[in-house]
């Protein structure tokens, strides 16, 4: 039976335990109780499902993303080591990002399907490849490429 992203994250908190990585440790920690504070929010026996596990860690990776820019403006560096630890731990339990030609590729796809002509189309095909590529791309690469293929 395949395992949800809670139940790893829980079975990888024993193994930090036991090996003492409290870096590790704590970020799971974080990531844990975000899954269980959304489970909270829906009704008692529901449980999230992979795609909704997959959102709240993506969240979480971007508020570090954030984090750092805000430290970097700060000239707080020291702490930007921490905050991309974190994120390295998110990662493991997200799937794997696509590339950049990946993406391309789906995106002149949803382009032709879509019949986009130009920039007034690009929300359009933004919400068509996200759905698509749910977890597996960034929203800011997404947009980034569509005005790409878009423009021409």
């Amino acid at each position: 039976m395949i395992e949800s992203i809670l139940e790893q994250i829980q079975n990888d908190m024993t193994a930090a335990m036991k090996a003492r990585d409290a870096e590790t440790l704590s970020t799971l920690r974080m990531l844990k109780s975000a899954l269980m504070e959304a489970k909270t929010k829906k009704p008692r026996d529901a449980s999230l499902g992979p795609d909704e596990e997959i959102e709240i860690l993506q969240r979480y990776a971007k508020k570090r993303r954030e984090t750092i820019e805000e430290l970097r403006k700060a000239g707080r560096a020291d702490l930007v080591g921490r905050e991309e630890q974190e994120i390295a731990v998110t990662v493991r339990y997200l799937p794997a990002a696509m590339s950049d030609d990946e993406l391309r590729a789906v995106i002149v796809e949803a382009v032709s399907r879509l019949g986009a002509a130009g920039p007034r189309d690009t929300g359009k095909v933004i919400g068509d490849v996200m759905g698509r590529v749910k977890g597996r791309a960034d929203g800011a690469t997404v947009s980034k490429l569509v005005r790409e293929v878009l423009a021409g």
